[in-house]
């Protein structure tokens, strides 16, 4: 009863493009719901993790990959993860050199506990409820780090965000050349 169909999509280009576009209108609308609209950054974070959860608990009760709903909770999850963030170092003064540190530590213990207990990290193998689990839970801690570090990047080393996208963008594009060209492992790659 533990097994499931794979609940994520196979990873293409079109993955990717529809991934970035998530992640865009996660930041934009975390920024927009908390400042541009001016409810306490708290009340937004318990908005929208309620919406999280709820779409969670619906991607959790299908038996295979759902378009909608899997890129439903992307989307959630982005605004999610970049909330963690703002509320960290908004609200509660941690530096985002901190957030940053803290949330590659995570990461890497979410990791290290996925592979040693399933003995895989890959996208394609999520074919059980505790692999989804960690899957959705890496996914939220990659959007707070990306927040996290793009911020840094961009506000803290004054580089500006332009100037990090070009950054981001440039590494993008190696692990990518790697990938293709010097044949890296694919699970890395998407991690």
């Amino acid at each position: 009863m533990d097994k499931i169909l794979n609940r994520v999509p196979v990873v293409t280009i079109y993955f990717w493009i529809i991934k970035i576009l998530a992640t865009t209108v996660g930041e934009t609308a975390a920024d927009f719901l908390s400042i541009t609209l001016k409810p306490r950054l708290s009340v937004t974070s318990y908005i929208m993790t309620g919406l999280l959860l709820i779409a969670l608990l619906n991607q959790f009760r299908l038996k295979r990959y759902v378009p909608f709903s899997y890129w439903l909770v992307v989307v959630l999850i982005s605004i999610v993860g970049t909330l963690i963030t703002d509320k960290l170092v908004d609200d509660f003064g941690v530096s985002l050199v901190t957030t940053t540190i803290v949330f590659s530590c995570v990461l890497l213990a979410v990791f290290a506990f996925w592979y040693f207990s399933e003995k895989t990290l890959a996208m394609h193998s999520i074919n059980t409820a505790k692999r989804e689990i960690l899957y959705w839970i890496a996914i939220l801690l990659t959007f707070a780090l990306g927040t996290s570090t793009g911020d840094l990047l961009a506000e803290t080393s004054g580089l500006g965000y332009a100037q990090s996208a070009l950054v981001f963008g440039a590494a993008i594009a190696i692990i990518t050349s790697g990938y293709y060209y010097l044949r890296i492992n694919a699970v890395l790659a998407f991690w």
